[in-house]
Formats: structure tokens, sequence, C-alpha cells
């Protein structure tokens, strides 16, 4: 994990993706984010917006996070989003729209380290995508939740194993304690 060319990216942690199976997800992402602003590394928000007759509307029946409160941020994110290094409002699972595609080309960074709702679908989208456009995709697994409950956060888990690698699911405590080197090496030079 290269610290120095790295962003946290936060996936849509949104009133309506928290639920009885996700809220402890909360202070996990919460306290993630704070330790990684703390140190002057990006952070990315994602956000999620359905729209009517959208696919998931069309193939799921799913007509939720079409608006607020649902789409708001969760309250314990706000203020550190408004301070973020980008807020990106999609309509689909991943992170790659073409805006943040062209600012994640443009900053150089070399690593992403996701976190978020939900583990099995965006998430997991947004991992996958950044190995196939060759970014380092790490997923902190105690810092992801599925609001589906935990058997499909598990499964998320087990397809992103094939898909990106074993070694790229982290813990949270393994980022902070990159993070942490990272800036102790930075004190040093």
């Amino acid at each position: 994990m290269d610290i120095g060319s790295a962003a946290l990216v936060v996936i849509d942690m949104q009133n309506g993706f928290v639920s009885h199976h996700s809220r402890h997800v909360v202070p996990a992402v919460s306290d993630l984010v704070a330790q990684w602003s703390a140190a002057g590394r990006p952070v990315i928000f994602t956000r999620y917006f359905n729209y009517p007759n959208s696919p998931y509307e069309r193939f799921f029946q799913w007509h939720r996070l079409q608006e607020p409160p649902e789409t708001d941020l969760v309250p314990e994110l706000t203020e550190t989003a408004a301070r973020a290094h980008a807020v990106i409002d999609k309509t689909r699972y991943t992170l790659f729209t073409a805006e943040a595609t062209e600012m994640i080309r443009q900053t150089g960074w070399t690593d992403l380290i996701f976190c978020g709702i939900a583990t099995e679908s965006c998430v997991l989208k947004s991992a996958t995508d950044a190995f196939e456009h060759g970014y380092a995709p790490w997923i902190a697994t105690d810092a992801c939740a599925s609001d589906a409950g935990p058997d499909v956060h598990d499964a998320g888990l087990v397809v992103a194993r094939r898909l990106i690698g074993t070694g790229q699911l982290v813990s949270s405590g393994h980022v902070v304690g990159q993070l942490t080197a990272y800036a102790g090496a930075a004190v040093l030079e």
C-alpha cells in the first residue's frame, strides 16, 4: 500500500443504506475517515442517486434513494464530506464516473482504499473497476457492511478475494498502521 499515492474512497454512506444490518459500520468509517483526514490525505465520498425508470427500478423494482433524506450522507460524515477532496454523485454502482476517472488520473493516485456500504455491490464494483483501470484497490473489510446483512457482506468479500486478490482485503487497523508509518517516515525526511 503506497499511502503517499493513495486516496480513501468512502462509498455511499447515505441514510438510505443504513439499516440494522449496516448501522454498526458508521463509527468504523467515521473513525477511519477522521484518522485519514487528520494525516492530510485525500478523501473522496460517493453518493448514489436512483432515478425513475432506472435499471434498479426496472429489474429489481427498487425505488429507493431518489431524494433526501435517503440520499443524504449520514450526519456523522457531513462535515468531513464538506472538506473532502471530492464528492462524486453517481447513478450506478461504481465510483468510476467520467468525472471521477479523470480526477483520479490527474491526481496520480495509484492506490484506492475503499470503505462504506454496500460491500457486495458498490464497494465491490468500485474496487474491481479500480483493479481493471490499473490501480491498486484495497478494501477495509471492517469499515464495510451490507444493508442486506452479514451473509451478503461476507459473500461480497469472497467475490472480492477472487476478483482483486486476497491480499487486497485489509483491516482498518492495517490502513491506520500504514498511515502512521507513512507519517513517521515523512517526519524523518
